[in-house]
C-alpha cells in the first residue's frame, strides 16, 4: 500500500481521511497547512498528497505550485479535495467537497497505481 500525506486545516476532516486511508491499508501522515506539508514532504516523501485548497499560512494552490517546481517532488501525485475544485489547476485529480468515501478511495488508489497521472 501507499504512504499518503493528508493536508487540511480542519482537524476533523484530517481525522476522517486518516480513517478512510488507514482502513484501506495505507500509512497516513498529516499536515494542517501547506507550509507544514512541504516540511513533511522533504523529511519523508509520500507516495500521494491529498490536499485541501483553501487553508491559512499556505494554501493548496501554493503547495501544489511548489511541489511541481521542485525536481525532487514534481512527480508526487496530488489529489485535491476542495469546495472549489477549480482551484486545483496542477493537481492530478480533483474532487469537490462533499465527496463519498468510495470516491476518494478510488481516486487515491488510481493515483497510487499509476504514479503521477494526467491532469
Amino acid at each position: 500500500m501507499g504512504r499518503i500525506l493528508v493536508v487540511d486545516d480542519e482537524p476533523d476532516l484530517r481525522f476522517i481521511l486518516r480513517r478512510f486511508f488507514t482502513r484501506a491499508g495505507h500509512e497516513v501522515t498529516e499536515a494542517g497547512d501547506g507550509a507544514a506539508a512541504l516540511a513533511s514532504v522533504h523529511q519523508s516523501p509520500p507516495d500521494l498528497v491529498v490536499t485541501d485548497m483553501m487553508m491559512p499560512v499556505m494554501g493548496g494552490v501554493e503547495l501544489i505550485r511548489r511541489l511541481r517546481a521542485d525536481p525532487v517532488t514534481t512527480s508526487i501525485p496530488i489529489l485535491s479535495v476542495s469546495g472549489d475544485w477549480q482551484l486545483a489547476v496542477d493537481a492530478d485529480t480533483a474532487l469537490a467537497k462533499p465527496y463519498l468515501r468510495t470516491e476518494i478511495l478510488a481516486a487515491a488508489e488510481e493515483l497510487l497505481q499509476q504514479g503521477r497521472g494526467t491532469k
